[in-house]
């Protein structure tokens, strides 16, 4: 598939659902600014956003865009920058067909320090988190399809491998689902592997374990990155669980396809349903400066920023 057309993107659009609250202004002082309401990134030439990641030294919104087949391996995949107010910085800030870069169907997304990580079918890519340059490759051979990424309070990165593959009709099981872990010098390691993970897809680290959404099962999991022993959750009102991300006040946000939701966890006793009614929630990310939730919709070619208070 054709990339999407610069130029034409440029011309495009960028509609901005929101309703401004009206109050009561003051003689003797400004009127409030408005509270932070939701917004909706669409028309701007997005391609099946799977990721959205708040880079909090730039202050901006970073998109990963499959952009076609998410098997193929076609250098037609992107990554977007958005500002927070919705308004697009660059729509391709990185740009799998350019020069000595590579990037097909980029997904998870993750920072430690000026290296961006991003997942990419059976590799992660390394890019420089100020300009977007290419800096390194970390393949991943035996890995079926990688999903989300992660680093952990000492720096180590972890990813995903939801274990798929193209079939005939749609995505078909390898049986290799697996979470590995990179030493320093990018060597992946298996912390974890097989069918009964469930084909795991979102990933975070929080208080020094690895919280993990499945999107074959719907369970959520921890793994001690240690021993790599799993433990269960909770599980959602509702499965094909796709991305999990942590709030500043403790609180696990957990998107699902089947719920066509954001379900939160707090204290790991009772879900609510944070957001409703979003059809295929992918890879969340969270804006803890704002307190926002970041909501790519990979089948609708839209973001949806929403605060949480």
């Amino acid at each position: 598939m054709r990339g999407p057309d610069p130029t034409r993107a440029h011309r495009s659009t960028l509609a901005v659902a929101c309703a401004v609250a009206a109050g009561l202004a003051s003689c003797e002082r400004s009127p409030a600014p408005p509270p932070d309401l939701p917004i909706t990134v669409a028309g701007i030439g997005l391609h099946a956003p799977a990721s959205v990641l708040h880079d909090p030294v730039a202050d901006a919104y970073l998109v990963s865009n499959v952009n076609g087949d998410p098997f193929a391996k076609d250098r037609n995949g992107f990554i977007s920058r958005l500002a927070p107010d919705g308004t697009v910085r660059e729509l391709i800030w990185i740009d799998g067909s350019a020069g000595g870069t590579t990037l097909h169907a980029p997904n998870g997304l993750a920072i430690r320090g000026d290296t961006l990580f991003v997942a990419d079918i059976d590799a992660v890519r390394l890019f420089s988190r100020v300009d977007g340059s290419s800096i390194d490759t970390w393949d991943v051979r035996a890995a079926s399809y990688l999903k989300d990424i992660t680093v952990d309070e000492t720096g180590t990165v972890y990813v995903t491998d939801s274990g798929l593959r193209a079939g005939p009709e749609g995505p078909e099981p390898t049986g290799r689902d697996a979470v590995y872990r990179f030493d320093p010098s990018g060597v992946p390691v298996a912390l974890v592997r097989g069918a009964a993970l469930g084909r795991p897809s979102g990933i975070v680290t929080h208080e020094g374990r690895l919280f993990i959404v499945t999107h074959g099962t719907g369970r959520v999991i921890y793994v001690d990155p240690e021993s790599g022993q799993i433990s269960g959750f909770p599980a959602p009102p509702a499965g094909r669980l796709d991305g999990i991300v942590v709030t500043r006040d403790g609180q696990y946000l957990i998107s699902s396809w089947e719920g066509r939701a954001v379900f939160g966890l707090s204290g790991g006793v009772r879900y609510d349903t944070v957001v409703a009614d979003v059809a295929t929630p992918a890879d969340i990310g969270y804006d803890a400066t704002r307190d926002r939730l970041l909501i790519p919709l990979l089948g609708s070619d839209r973001v949806e920023i929403r605060p949480l208070r």
